[in-house]
């Protein structure tokens, strides 16, 4: 545990830190999740509106320390794929 008080604001800033990306992160998750779903079932216009919501939410996600720029384009690259795959 922490001793001295900068250390103990040190640790007060990462458990904030940590549940902000954590929540970014399930969000994007989620928001992924829903666009695969609607991409089985083939609804093409769902996933373009729900592709658009993934895109924003991981490049949100890259900007900050919680996703990697070049995991966000690979991620986003890649979903973009599969509804443009859709007929």
């Amino acid at each position: 545990m922490a001793n001295h008080k900068s250390s103990e604001k040190r640790a007060k800033q990462e458990k904030k830190r940590r549940m902000t990306n954590k929540t970014k992160t399930a969000a994007s998750r989620t928001a992924v999740k829903a666009l695969r779903e609607a991409v089985a079932k083939g609804d093409k216009t769902t996933a373009k509106g729900l592709l658009v919501k993934a895109q924003s939410l991981l490049a949100k996600l890259a900007k900050s320390p919680a996703m990697r720029k070049q995991t966000a384009a690979r991620k986003t690259s890649r979903l973009t794929k599969l509804v443009a795959g859709l007929k």
